[in-house]
């Protein structure tokens, strides 16, 4: 692929060898759509080709959000269809592995809410500058579904287990301050300084030895390969959730603003 064939992608090239990767669909708070789940497949392999680019910056277009997480249409189309939910977990499985694999340093810049599978890029970024007022949540549980997408991969080892549990299975929100405390985000910052300091850290890292960073980069993903096989299992069953009554309910809650009430939760 080239740059200009990414739909909901902008990718802007900066000075110093720098790529501003934007997600694109602020109407929609940059939820990830099917094209835009897809996409966040393939940049990295891009960027990891091109000579030309030595760092990369990812942020969400407008103010407001990061990335919202999945569409809702996404999420209903794969509880009611096996051939969906095999795609996506495909890809959600692509992401973290190709993420993984791009030997280019990919600096996060969180300025606004992040969930989902925007949130997965946002955390497994290898440097992340958050909002101090922007939130972020996995929000699968909240769904009902289990964690999937990364977090089984890169939680446990950024915050500790004690916090990824609490986190992950009650979906809380976590602001930009308490997620800098707890280790979860590299910085925090007022949310008009987020996108300078991450360029600011590119530009940093694409004036430096490029061999000697991108094989730190290689050596300290090893210890993220070793929990591989707890993320392919964790992605499994969150597919497997999504085939389940609990995601019915859990998507007609959130499409009518209330508390759901799960099948699962119900007293025999």
């Amino acid at each position: 692929m080239r740059y200009e064939d990414f739909e909901f992608l902008l990718c802007e090239p900066q000075d110093d060898g720098v790529m501003l990767v934007t997600l694109n669909r602020p109407d929609a708070m940059n939820a990830t759509n099917d094209r835009m789940h897809w996409e966040l497949t393939r940049i990295w392999g891009v960027v990891n080709d091109d000579p030309g680019v030595k760092a990369v910056v990812v942020t969400g277009a407008g103010e407001r959000a990061f990335s919202a997480g999945g569409d809702l249409s996404v999420v209903e189309a794969m509880s009611n269809s096996h051939e969906t939910t095999m795609r996506v977990m495909k890809e959600a499985s692509d992401i973290v592995y190709n993420m993984l694999a791009c030997d280019k340093p990919i600096i996060s810049a969180i300025n606004g809410t992040a969930v989902g599978a925007g949130l997965a890029v946002a955390l497994l970024a290898d440097v992340s500058v958050m909002a101090e007022d922007a939130k972020l949540t996995d929000g699968h549980a909240r769904l009902g579904v289990s964690a999937g997408d990364h977090a089984a991969i890169i939680w446990p080892i950024l915050c500790g287990m004690s916090k990824a549990k609490y986190y992950l299975m009650t979906a809380d929100f976590v602001d930009g301050k308490e997620a800098e405390r707890i280790g979860l985000v590299t910085f925090c910052a007022p949310r008009a300084e987020v996108l300078p300091r991450a360029l600011a850290i590119a530009a940093k890292l694409a004036r430096g030895s490029q061999t000697a960073i991108r094989a730190t980069k290689k050596s300290l993903n090893n210890w993220l390969r070793t929990a591989g096989p707890a993320f392919d299992n964790s992605l499994a069953l969150e597919m497997l959730c999504f085939l389940g009554p609990d995601v019915k309910e859990g998507l007609a809650a959130l499409r009518d603003k209330r508390a759901p009430d799960f099948p699962s939760a119900r007293l025999p």
